[in-house]
């Protein structure tokens, strides 16, 4: 992004540098540059969970006491079953993106609100930032946390890019457990959007070091746009996207400021050159910091009392789910903010379900009338 002002290093004549060939420039680096350890840790710790998510989810056994329950045959429904065995994929239609169920989601830390609210799992809201729902969605998510968070680490350092993919993550699942209240969300789709905000301030905190500005920007800016229209498709959580890029912008005000090129230039200059005092920060980077930092926690403490007041904001806008899926001819919305969600009525053995979604009805009759996880599964079946 943008070419700094005298690229990465700066020629300066040293004065008594031993082995230096007299006259000849000595480079240095205006920032340090860091080796890349913490990303790549993100990206085999995201995959080790998902494998450790598919061995918990077990698609053969769960399809099996599904059927037990019910009182019907198994029908080996699960994709690639012979190959995989327990670690083979639900059927297309419970997930399309080739990975587990949502009870098992939910099992290993999937953020759902009912849980966070009523449940007192607020860590539901960290934990489900490493967890994705396919092979498909992992496989995007990483790819693009290794195109954008190496070069961020090797600017500014793991504790940095650390800490802003942490909160952009949580900041991402808040405003998620605020608007989608009626599913539960999985993915690092939030910090990998804070990343990409953070991008842009850093760009116009840093304004002085840049050089070609407005291309940078430009260049910038619509892939923000870009990555954001495509929240508007069904089944993608375009709030934690939201939620992440807002706060990881805010973020990169405070933690990816930088001194202006002038003072860098002077701290390294000769001794036999003395130059004019100069701050090592401009005065509208002290302002935005502080701005940013005041509503960052505004933000935060806000978004926190409403959600655990037990507030539902899609019900309170009237608009806002259009910024998470737009319907049009080719799909439907309806599905998008309560695929799981049935209501339920049980005589004995005797279970009717209806899907909330689709208002599909069905009555089953269970061998274990107990067995609420193989319930769960077959209102994922109904609303699929």
């Amino acid at each position: 992004m943008g070419n700094r002002k005298g690229g990465d290093t700066l020629p300066l004549h040293r004065k008594g540098d031993a082995g230096a060939p007299r006259g000849k420039p000595v480079e240095f680096r205006p920032f340090k540059r860091w080796f890349p350890w913490l990303v790549p840790l993100f990206v085999v710790t995201n995959v080790a969970l998902f494998v450790l998510t598919m061995y918990v989810n077990n698609c053969p056994q769960s399809e099996s006491r599904v059927a037990k329950v019910v009182g019907m045959t198994s029908s080996s429904r699960c994709i690639l079953q012979s190959e995989l065995g327990r670690f083979s994929f639900q059927p297309i239609r419970e997930n399309p993106l080739l990975g587990p169920s949502s009870s098992t989601l939910l099992k290993m830390g999937a953020l759902a609100v009912s849980n966070v609210v009523s449940g007192g799992q607020s860590w539901r809201m960290l934990t489900c930032i490493w967890l994705h729902g396919g092979v498909v969605h992992i496989f995007a998510n990483m790819l693009s946390l290794l195109l954008i968070g190496i070069r961020l680490e090797q600017e500014f350092g793991f504790v940095r890019i650390g800490m802003l993919y942490v909160m952009s993550g949580i900041g991402g699942s808040l405003l998620s457990a605020l608007f989608m209240q009626g599913s539960i969300s999985v993915g690092a789709s939030g910090a990998l959007f804070g990343l990409l905000g953070s991008m842009l301030s850093e760009l116009l905190t840093n304004w002085t070091i840049y050089e070609n500005k407005l291309s940078a920007l430009s260049i910038l800016v619509i892939i923000i746009v870009i990555n954001l229209a495509v929240g508007i498709l069904p089944h993608v959580d375009n709030s934690a996207h939201i939620g992440g890029f807002i706060s990881g912008f805010f973020l990169g005000f405070i933690i990816l400021i930088r001194p202006q090129f002038a003072y860098i230039n002077r701290k390294n200059a000769p001794p036999v050159y003395q130059a004019p005092k100069k701050r090592k920060y401009k005065t509208y980077q002290i302002i935005l910091l502080l701005i940013a930092l005041i509503l960052l926690i505004l933000g935060f403490s806000v978004g926190l009392v409403v959600l655990f007041s037990g507030v539902n904001l899609s019900e309170k806008c009237s608009w806002c789910h259009y910024l998470s899926c737009i319907p049009t001819s080719r799909w439907s919305c309806s599905n998008s903010s309560s695929q799981t969600s049935c209501l339920s009525s049980q005589l004995g053995n005797q279970l009717n379900l209806t899907c909330e979604a689709t208002n599909k009805m069905r009555t089953y009759y269970l061998q274990n009338p107990n067995a609420n996880d193989a319930v769960y599964q077959l209102c994922a079946d109904l609303c699929s």
